[in-house]
């Protein structure tokens, strides 16, 4: 059984910071393919950005310049580090490792004044 732990999410204000781990402890995690997604209120769970087992990283026109994703393998934990966030990126936020496709629980990030 693998589980992934995230953590990080919470009430940040329109142009704050914010970052996001997702904890696996139990598996190798170097070997596995790291997908942030969220979903917001009333809307399809989205990608927002992803990095590789290598190191590649990506991130979708939506949050481009904004969002980055990276990884620990040290630590087996991955982040996505959110700068200048908008109330558009109000979601719950859920980390995906591949191959396998395990979810993590998720974690809530509220834009707001």
């Amino acid at each position: 059984q693998v589980q992934l732990v995230e953590s990080g999410g919470g009430l940040v204000q329109p142009g704050g910071s914010m970052r996001l781990s997702c904890d696996a402890p139990s598996i190798r995690f170097g070997s596995y393919n790291v997908a942030w997604h969220r979903q917001a209120p009333g809307k399809q769970r989205e990608l927002v950005a992803a990095i590789s087992s290598g190191g590649t990283a990506m991130t979708v026109a939506t949050v481009k310049g904004r969002f980055t994703a990276s990884r620990d393998n040290a630590k087996n934990t991955a982040y996505l580090q959110m700068n200048s966030l908008k109330p558009e990126d109000t979601a719950v936020y859920y980390c995906n490792l591949s191959p396998g496709n395990y979810w993590g629980q998720g974690t809530q990030v509220t834009v707001s004044s």
